[in-house]
């Protein structure tokens, strides 16, 4: 399967999942329980894709733990910072009438702890849906990258069938539905009209794959192998940990109700991470690294 083929699946993939995203509530009844399962699992994937996948290619191509943990650092903080400003992955939307009887049956209520971002009601937040946009776009773009690099990390193996970057595209395409619907969901709680919620739909949804374009274009330029890619893989590790264990985690980890099939949720988005590790050729995450470039040499006596 040619590079370029592969990457026009994953963007048109990916412009699918976020449009359905979009228009998601206009066909299925979103309700708390079933965004909660989809968060966990997602979650979960998103978790096993960072410290299975992106972590060790950026290994591999860094030589280097030091650096790669230091962009990776780099990579949550920045997405913690858009979470923190822009209140990015609002995802307390659907309808909770499938909760009420917990709500009124116990004196925890359907959540135990009671987190600051949500008591923001859609139109509440300062920024609103536009800020909540700009957070989003931002960290599509990344997303977009993410995926780019990971296309191109797996590009010089010489393998017959290569599913290239399978994992981040994976996370991607699950994630960007939710991402979608918050937008959609603050626009018309904002009384948008329907023709601009699709257009920002579609625009939103087109970010992604230009990214991916974008990126794989000037991996190309510099090189599969060449330590920019694995800057950009340590960078995305931190992202989808950052989205993982300081949002989408945290939503379901203080729910009272469900909390097995949550778990089960989370287990199975980590065991499909790791399962996709088969489909990668043996030697892909192989490649020799320094453990630490400044530690000194200790020799056996």
């Amino acid at each position: 399967m040619s590079l370029a083929l592969v990457l026009t699946i994953y963007c048109i993939c990916v412009l699918a999942a976020s449009l359905a995203g979009g228009v998601l509530p206009s066909f299925v009844t979103l309700t708390h329980r079933r965004m909660q399962l989809v968060m966990s699992f997602v979650g979960g994937m998103m978790l096993g894709v960072a410290l299975l996948h992106l972590l060790p290619h950026s290994l591999a191509l860094l030589h280097s733990i030091d650096h790669a943990a230091a962009w990776m650092v780099a990579g949550l903080v920045t997405m913690f910072l858009l979470i923190r400003v822009f209140h990015v992955h609002a995802h307390e939307h659907g309808d909770t009438s499938d909760v009420i009887d917990i709500q009124h049956t116990s004196h925890e209520g359907a959540c135990e702890h009671h987190h600051e971002h949500h008591e923001h009601r859609p139109g509440q937040h300062p920024f609103s849906w536009v800020g909540l946009g700009l957070g989003l776009s931002l960290h599509t773009l990344i997303d977009g990258v993410a995926l780019g690099a990971a296309v191109m990390a797996e590009a010089h193996d010489d393998a017959g069938f290569r599913l290239l970057g399978l994992g981040t595209f994976l996370a991607v395409a699950l994630h960007k539905p939710l991402d979608a619907l918050s937008i959609t969901s603050l626009m018309a709680a904002g009384g948008w009209s329907r023709r601009a919620i699709q257009i920002a739909n579609i625009a939103f949804g087109l970010l992604c794959p230009l990214a991916v374009v974008a990126s794989a274009w000037g991996f190309t330029g510099v090189g599969s192998e060449n330590a920019a890619v694995g800057v950009a893989l340590a960078f995305a590790a931190g992202v989808f940990l950052c989205i993982s264990l300081a949002d989408l985690l945290p939503e379901v980890a203080f729910h009272a109700h469900d909390r097995f099939w949550l778990t089960v949720a989370l287990l199975a988005g980590i065991a499909l991470a790791w399962s996709i590790g088969l489909f990668e050729p043996a030697h892909s995450h192989g490649a020799p690294y320094d453990h630490h470039e400044h530690a000194p040499s200790v020799e056996a006596h």
